[in-house]
């Protein structure tokens, strides 16, 4: 269970508070057919999934990783210079397409939002663009009432499971011959979460302590729990010129239901499919860049995943190996080093740190960690050191060996 302070302001930032403790995590792409999901997941991911102008093309969920870009890692690379070279991925998944009704079994239904159920974070994939060639499961393009679809369809999945744990819970008390009676936390947090979800109110937008957010997380499987980014997908043109009749419309909407400004990233598939069929000429790929003065957002799209997942992570560095290594934030320094193997956190004795931007600073492009050490930015943290996101870590440790019978 992350620590107090991390849930509060992951609650308050729209980012995960809830689910599970664990550096592997997942984001989803969420939304209705044809937004281009399935486009942008091979995108990310360099796959070829099918992405084909009909619903439901996706069946079951593809799923890959992808590389988190970071010039930090770059750097390290490029000092070093070592044979094995291990940055860090997000685990990406492509869901089918949802539409209206599909937690009653509308379209592929059920199947669908199970789906959902077993990532950890969503990215909402809104269509924000007009093409008569390429077909809208409602006929006509309308992206709040598409947002509207979707959250009502989670909220009502999330009251299906919302009773379906109280009806075992209730089970279970009554196995117990009537002698233990159901927690009061229970019945409140259940109670609070019922009035949230048949509002289409989210439960990551309640107000939650850590005792009812360990509640959740032990006894509940909530869709609605886990963080979003909204991706607004565009023409090329509205791209390029940074301009669409239908944004200013998305912004309202998200921060009408717990959002912020931050969580909407506008991209555009035509734009990044142009911009990777030019991948074999770097040359010409540069050139067409520096003629339309407008980015890629594949890698804002990757990093801002990674982080609602609220995942950092901490380098090793040295002659044979440059590694990033995931973990959760708020992650003290003995789970950190068990990330590594599990030895590591079991005979944990203290960890040698230096933040990135010291040693980018101080080490004069050179390998040695001697300038770092005189200026005294080389440092010994123990079992109560918080590790913080691009620190350049060394752990020490020792496993006594087992015992001769």
């Amino acid at each position: 269970m992350p620590p107090k302070k991390i849930l509060t302001e992951a609650t308050a930032n729209n980012c995960v508070a809830f689910g599970r403790v664990r550096s592997n995590l997942k984001m989803g792409c969420v939304g209705l057919p044809n937004v281009g999901k399935s486009s942008l997941f091979n995108l990310m991911t360099e796959q070829s999934a099918a992405a084909e102008n009909y619903p439901f093309c996706t069946i079951e969920p593809n799923e890959a990783r992808c590389v988190v870009p970071d010039p930090r890692y770059d750097f390290l690379c490029k000092i070093w210079n070592p044979p094995s070279q291990y940055p860090a991925f997000l685990q990406v998944t492509d869901i089918a397409g949802l539409i209206k009704g599909a937690s009653e079994g509308a379209g592929l239904g059920n199947a669908f939002l199970s789906h959902i159920q077993a990532v950890d974070g969503m990215y909402h994939v809104v269509r924000a663009f007009d093409n008569d060639e390429v077909l809208h499961v409602d006929d006509s393009v309308d992206p709040v009432r598409d947002l509207d679809t979707i959250q009502s369809e989670l909220c009502k999945k999330d009251l299906d499971i919302l009773q379906r744990a109280i009806v075992a819970e209730e089970a279970i008390v009554r196995k117990a011959g009537g002698k233990f009676k159901m927690l009061p936390l229970f019945y409140e947090t259940t109670g609070k979460i019922k009035a949230l979800l048949e509002q289409d109110k989210p439960v990551r937008d309640g107000e939650w302590t850590s005792a009812e957010i360990e509640l959740i997380n032990e006894k509940l499987s909530l869709i609605t729990t886990k963080p979003v980014i909204y991706l607004v997908n565009l023409t090329m043109k509205d791209y390029l010129r940074q301009k669409c009749k239908y944004l200013g419309k998305v912004a309202e909407w998200v921060k009408a239901h717990g959002g912020t400004g931050a969580d909407i990233i506008p991209f555009s598939v035509e734009f990044e499919e142009k911009l990777w069929s030019l991948r074999e000429d770097p040359a010409a790929q540069k050139a067409w860049l520096d003629e339309v003065k407008v980015p890629s957002k594949l890698g804002k799209i990757t990093t801002e995943g990674f982080t609602k997942l609220g995942l950092q992570y901490y380098f090793t560095a040295g002659e044979k190996e440059i590694r990033c290594w995931p973990i959760k934030r708020g992650t003290l320094a003995p789970q950190a080093a068990g990330v590594i193997h599990g030895d590591f956190e079991r005979g944990f004795i203290k960890g040698e740190i230096v933040a990135y931007q010291d040693f980018h600073d101080l080490c004069g492009g050179g390998k040695s960690m001697a300038p770092i050490k005189a200026a005294g930015k080389y440092r010994m943290e123990g079992k109560g050191y918080e590790v913080q996101d691009g620190d350049i870590c060394h752990w020490q440790f020792n496993v006594a060996p087992p015992k001769k019978k």
